[in-house]
């Protein structure tokens, strides 16, 4: 039985980060790209999909320059969304740098307010869409990308389900008459709407997940579901990818793209989650 989290207002909560991004918006597969990195001769390439707020939101960016700042990936940041993500107007209401210092009337004021023009945005992308665009984006990134060279994939909040997506057996395709997946390595950062075992079971390529114990829009509960599903996979199966599973404490849902860098705590999840990306495409890609 499939078991989904909801995204709740906690999707829409967090910092907005400061920093100039170094990258530039390029056209590629039919998508608006955020582009840095190593182009010309790049280890890997390094595909994200974000939370809602998309290109938008600094803070892609900014985790984007960060992945490519030791030179040696291509990274992209494709607007998944297609121009339409959720607004900054929501996110200056919602995103204060400093949540200790919005009173409360204005917190659950903002949230009323922005309500409607989430569920709203909630049907216009919904899983069929989502999925589509996504998986035609990475066929065609992985035909055009030189053999030699692998991809990962990072997804944050909304977008953590569709990069676990493209790492199942199902969405494999053919190269050259050989079957290849789509991506060779994949990190999930608190993935929103995560159906277990949908999403999950077919996986066969390495995947490390990121979970917070005090998230509330992702239950921390879905790491054990997710485990089990893999323990029992596993034994069907002769051969069955490494998988990881990272806890950050406190972990409040978007920790590893929205939390506050003056909060210790946050700013740890930040970095480590960070760290925990790159040391697993080091291993794999």
């Amino acid at each position: 039985m499939a078991t989904t989290t909801s995204c709740s207002t906690e999707c829409i909560k967090g910092s907005i980060h400061a920093g100039t991004p170094k990258g530039t918006i390029e056209t590629l597969h039919g998508l608006s790209v955020y582009t840095v990195g190593n182009r010309t001769t790049p280890r890997a390439t390094i595909c994200i999909y974000s939370d809602i707020f998309g290109l938008g939101l600094p803070n892609n960016k900014i985790i984007a320059d960060a992945y490519a700042a030791s030179g040696e990936y291509l990274v992209l940041l494709p607007d998944f969304f297609k121009g339409d993500p959720v607004g900054l107007k929501v996110a200056d209401a919602l995103l204060p740098v400093d949540a200790a210092a919005q009173s409360t009337f204005a917190k659950y004021t903002g949230i009323l307010a922005s309500l409607p023009t989430f569920l709203m945005w909630q049907r216009r992308h919904g899983k069929a869409e989502s999925d589509k665009i996504c998986l035609d984006f990475m066929r065609e990134l992985r035909r055009a990308t030189p053999s030699e060279r692998k991809i990962g994939m990072v997804g944050f909040c909304w977008g953590g389900k569709y990069a676990a997506r493209t790492g199942l057996e199902s969405n494999m395709i053919e190269i050259d008459g050989v079957k290849k997946p789509l991506v060779d390595a994949i990190v999930a950062l608190h993935p929103s709407h995560l159906a277990v075992p949908e999403d999950v079971e077919g996986l066969v390529v390495p995947t490390s997940f990121a979970w917070g114990v005090e998230d509330i829009a992702v239950s921390f509960e879905t790491k054990s579901k997710v485990e089990e599903c893999h323990a029992k996979a596993q034994k069907a199966r002769k051969e069955f990818p490494e998988i990881e599973h990272k806890a950050y404490t406190p972990g409040r849902h978007g920790f590893a793209v929205r939390g506050n860098p003056d909060d210790p705590q946050e700013r740890k999840a930040l970095e480590d989650s960070e760290k925990q990306v790159l040391a697993w495409f080091e291993k794999w890609l």
